[in-house]
């Protein structure tokens, strides 16, 4: 069994209230959960509404399909135009761990 879990900072664009954060922040989580089966949600910098932590987590008994799920999520996240990716932070759990 393998557990791989991303942990995305982003930086909101024209964003003034948490409401307008929210409208930003739950259709990637949404689309993330549709599109990939992870479970996911927003986790960090809660209180501040230009900012969100979105943390995400995935579990295959294959290495390299886990490796492509990670990767395909990324690059959803990277993608939209709205949010500006701060950073990435990737974590990898085997049996050896």
């Amino acid at each position: 069994m393998y557990v791989g879990t991303l942990s995305f900072d982003l930086l909101l664009g024209d964003v003034h209230s948490l409401k307008e954060k929210r409208s930003v922040v739950r259709p990637i989580v949404a689309e993330l959960q549709r599109k990939y089966a992870v479970s996911v949600a927003e986790v960090d910098h809660l209180d501040l509404y230009r900012r969100a932590g979105i943390g995400l987590a995935a579990v295959s008994a294959d290495a390299g399909h886990l490796t492509g799920i990670l990767d395909r999520c990324e690059r959803l996240v990277a993608g939209r135009p709205e949010v500006e990716l701060l950073s990435v932070r990737r974590r990898f759990h085997g049996d050896d761990d």
